[in-house]
C-alpha cells in the first residue's frame, strides 16, 4: 500500500505510551486491511525498539486473523469441505501459506491409491489398499496427541514431515477416501479419533450410492489398523462407558474442524501464547452458530 500522510501519522503513533491512543491507532490501521501488511513489515525491519516491534507484530496478527475469521464464516456457510477446513486451520499458524503444495501432495497419494483400486475389491481389500499406500509406501507415521507439538495439528506440516496425530492423519485418510468415493467417515467414539467404513445402500431402480448407518469395521488413523465391532465394544468396557448409538454416528465436517481447533488451542496454554488459545476457541465457537 502506498504510504500517505495518514498512514505515516498512524505509524508515528504506534510507539505512543498511552494505551488508549495505541488502541485507537491500532483499530484504524487494522481497518485499512491486509494491504497495509507490507508497510508494517517494512516498519518492523527498521524499528530497533523490541516493544514497538511487538506492537507491530500484534497488528499484523490482527490483520491476518480478521481475514481468517471471514474465511471461516464463509466456509461454515458454504460447502464445509473437509480439506479446505483443515487448510484454514493451518493458515492460523502460517498465514502466508500456499495451499498448492499440500493439494499436489494429496493428489499424488490419491492417484497412487486409485491405480490400485478396482470395482471388484471388497471393503476390506479397498481399505488395505488405502492403508498400504498411505502408511507403507508413503511412510506416514502416527504420534499420540501431544500439546507441545502444535505442528502435528497442521495438515501442511503433516504432509511435509509425513507425521501427524490421530486427528490430522484421520482427516487426511478421510479426505483421500472422499476423493476416491469410499464410504469412510470419522465417528464420535469418546476420547478417540476413529474412522469407520460404512455400508453403502443402493436405491433401485436408481442405483445412487448412499452411505447407510451400518458400520463394517473401524480404522485407527494413527497406523491404519482395522478393528472389529468386538474390539470397539471391549474399548467401551475398558473406559467404563456404556456404548450408545450416538457414538457410532458420522461426524460432520464442521464438527471435525471444530474439534481440531479445540485440540489445537490446548497447545497454547501459557501466558505468552494465551491470545492464540483465545483466537482458536473463538474460531471454534464461530462454527457453533
Amino acid at each position: 500500500m502506498q504510504e500517505n500522510k495518514e498512514i505515516s501519522a498512524l505509524f508515528h503513533l504506534i510507539d505512543d505510551p498511552d494505551e488508549d491512543v495505541f488502541s485507537t491507532v491500532s483499530e484504524k490501521i487494522v481497518s485499512l486491511g491486509r494491504g497495509i501488511i507490507p508497510n508494517l513489515e517494512h516498519l518492523w525491519e527498521n524499528t530497533p525498539d523490541e516493544e514497538v516491534q511487538g506492537r507491530i507484530e500484534s497488528l499484523i496478527h490482527k490483520l491476518h486473523f480478521r481475514d481468517l475469521t471471514n474465511d471461516f464464516i464463509e466456509w461454515k456457510n458454504s460447502s464445509h469441505d473437509l480439506l479446505q477446513g483443515a487448510l484454514l486451520v493451518a493458515r492460523y499458524q502460517y498465514p502466508e501459506m500456499l495451499a498448492t503444495p499440500t493439494l499436489q501432495e494429496i493428489e499424488k497419494i490419491r492417484r497412487n491409491i486409485w491405480l490400485e483400486l478396482n470395482s471388484y475389491l471388497t471393503p476390506l481389500e479397498q481399505t488395505n489398499v488405502v492403508t498400504g499406500i498411505l502408511y507403507n509406501y508413503y511412510k506416514l507415521k502416527g504420534a499420540e496427541v501431544a500439546y507441545d507439538i502444535p505442528e502435528d495439528f497442521f495438515i501442511n506440516k503433516v504432509l511435509e514431515g509425513k507425521k501427524g496425530n490421530a486427528i490430522t492423519n484421520g482427516i487426511l485418510y478421510a479426505v483421500l477416501c472422499e476423493l476416491l468415493d469410499l464410504p469412510v467417515r470419522a465417528i464420535n467414539i469418546p476420547k478417540q479419533f476413529i474412522l469407520a467404513y460404512f455400508e453403502v445402500d443402493y436405491n433401485y431402480p436408481n442405483p445412487v450410492g448412499q452411505i447407510g448407518n451400518k458400520i463394517n469395521f473401524f480404522i485407527d488413523p494413527l497406523n491404519g489398523q482395522m478393528y472389529t465391532h468386538k474390539d470397539v465394544e471391549n474399548y467401551f468396557k475398558r473406559i467404563s462407558v456404556p456404548p450408545t448409538p450416538s457414538y457410532y454416528k458420522q461426524l460432520c465436517n464442521k464438527r471435525i474442524i471444530q474439534f481440531l481447533l479445540e485440540e489445537l488451542s490446548k497447545c497454547f496454554d501459557d501466558d505468552k501464547n494465551r491470545y492464540k488459545q483465545k483466537d482458536l476457541i473463538y474460531l471454534s465457537g464461530l462454527l457453533d452458530e
